[in-house]
């Protein structure tokens, strides 16, 4: 506990899934935490717990970020630490993925992070402080999802290693997260067919799926202090699929 005492975090998708997992966890390590989704019902909800403050955030607009980061620095005077977890996912197959579906897609699953760090990184820079934490997924390292959705992923890697590389010097982190399959509500679609969960978790060295707490776990490392001399780092979290 503590380990995140009078830090000041962004986390995007705050209120469901993943993010919120990582929301409950952060608070409790000692954070302020700003919720951030889309869902303004759900952030009701995740504004009635303590340390947590739901705010409202369309993350492909770039206007919505510049607002919800304005309105971060005036009540808190500082942000330490941005989780861009966000994102949207299609069943639909590559052959029926049509310039529409590719520009939701892309614009929410990578322009969405980029415009994160584009509204936080300057104050991070002015701080001489920060940890950035950018959602991938295991997918963009390997030959797998011939479709919008593993391109989005593979764009929050490649932007994850250059703003490394550019903020590194004025002391902001920025590392990447690659999740495999996760028990969410967005993997729910899954339970569809019981064949393909139990070869999916055959094809596990693990023998089981993510759960939000692993995810949550190795976000709340990168914000922390802990991992103070690491940048541009890449953290698988699949249950060793991509190791084969």
């Amino acid at each position: 506990m503590g380990r995140l005492n009078g830090k000041v975090a962004i986390i995007t998708g705050g209120a469901s899934g993943i993010g919120e997992y990582m929301v409950n966890l952060f608070a409790e390590e000692g954070a302020y935490v700003i919720a951030a989704d889309i869902n303004e019902e759900l952030l009701d909800k995740s504004s009635e717990k303590a340390r947590v403050y739901g705010m409202k955030l369309n993350v492909s607009s770039d206007e919505e970020w510049g607002n919800l980061v304005k309105n971060a620095i005036e009540q808190f005077g500082h942000i330490d630490i941005l989780i861009n977890n966000a994102g949207i996912t299609s069943e639909k197959p590559f052959s029926e993925i049509e310039l529409n579906d590719w520009q939701k897609v892309l614009t929410v699953n990578g322009f969405g992070p980029f415009a994160g760090m584009k509204h936080v990184a300057p104050y991070m820079v002015t701080q001489k402080k920060g940890s950035i934490v950018n959602i991938s997924s295991y997918t963009a390292l390997i030959g797998q999802g011939f479709n919008h959705y593993s391109a989005s992923k593979g764009a929050v890697r490649a932007i994850s290693k250059a703003a490394a590389t550019m903020f590194g010097k004025y002391g902001v982190r920025v590392n990447a997260l690659f999740p495999g399959i996760v028990e969410t509500p967005m993997t729910k679609l899954l339970s569809a067919s019981q064949e393909l969960i139990n070869q999916l978790i055959q094809a596990t060295p693990l023998n089981r799926f993510g759960t939000p707490n692993d995810v949550a776990n190795a976000a709340l490392f990168f914000a922390s202090d802990e991992s103070s001399y690491i940048t541009g780092a890449e953290l698988v979290i699949d249950g060793g699929f991509t190791a084969q």
